[in-house]
């Protein structure tokens, strides 16, 4: 068990399936059969993933691609404005700042935490990924509105999901995948959907075993994260002032949680730090 971290715990998630697997089609998949089967959604040339996303976390009644304040919504159900971002988060925040001056923002944030890929061609194949996604990964993309967090008409929404990602073999491109392209990501399932406000919902994301204090390694370790993904929750943490450093190891910095803030077992950490100016090492 790594230092620090004194055991584990966290519900099994349940799972509704969203689609069947759209690979399997009689007489298989050619890129020709691609080329006339899945265009592009719609004027903006929304993903099919984007719009599995948007229909699935939208509640009955909802409205679709409704203009606002001279934007393009992708979903709005009374005076609630739902984004949904597979990527790129900070690309939103000035669409964000104008919404929250007049109107209530659920931005949705998916975090894919088990891949299928896809080969297309005349004997498509399809395999697991190796590779997992953590609820943490979330704050890979909350780095890029850290300061937009705690507004209060912001709501943010994690979504777990298993998606497939299809690639196309193309001579000559992607020559670190031997010319497999990624020519579409397909959602396969909702895995579990978490929602919170503000900078201190985060704190969920911490393991429950781990001890104050803990450094960046640590985190990575006890909650089965990578080291680049716990640094980034720690910056989001700091800049809502839920941790603070309380030392170092080494040249690690150590972190506690802040006053008010809950800990492993329930108790409370120590007074509140100064916002970081970028991620921690």
């Amino acid at each position: 068990m790594p230092p620090g971290c004194t055991g584990r715990g966290g519900p099994a998630a349940a799972v509704w399936a969203i689609a069947g697997p759209p690979w399997a089609l009689a007489g298989g998949v050619s890129s020709n059969w691609y080329a006339r089967h899945v265009p592009s959604i719609g004027g903006l040339n929304e993903t099919p993933l984007h719009d599995a996303l948007k229909r699935s976390v939208a509640p009955p009644g909802a409205a679709f691609e409704v203009p606002v304040s001279g934007f393009v919504i992708d979903a709005v159900h009374d005076d609630l404005l739902i984004e949904v971002q597979t990527r790129g988060v900070g690309k939103l925040r000035r669409k964000l700042r104008r919404l929250l001056a007049e109107h209530r923002v659920r931005l949705v944030l998916p975090v894919t935490v088990e891949k299928w890929i896809v080969k297309l061609g005349p004997a498509p194949t399809r395999r697991r990924s190796p590779k997992r996604g953590h609820p943490a990964d979330v704050a890979r993309e909350l780095v890029g509105i850290p300061d937009l967090l705690d507004h209060p008409g912001l709501e943010l929404e994690l979504v777990l999901i298993q998606e497939e990602e299809w690639r196309e073999h193309r001579a000559g491109e992607a020559w670190r995948r031997r010319g497999w392209v990624t020519v579409d990501r397909r959602l396969v399932a909702i895995v579990e959907r978490r929602r919170w406000r503000g900078h201190a919902g985060l704190l969920a994301l911490l393991p429950e075993a781990l001890d104050d204090p803990f450094g960046t390694a640590e985190l990575a370790a006890c909650g089965g994260m990578s080291r680049s993904t716990a640094q980034k929750l720690v910056y989001c943490l700091r800049r809502g002032a839920c941790l603070e450093v309380v030392g170092k190891s080494g040249n690690a910095l150590q972190y506690a949680r802040s006053a008010g803030e809950p800990r492993a077992g329930g108790e409370r950490g120590a007074s509140r730090a100064p916002a970081p100016t970028g991620p921690p090492r």
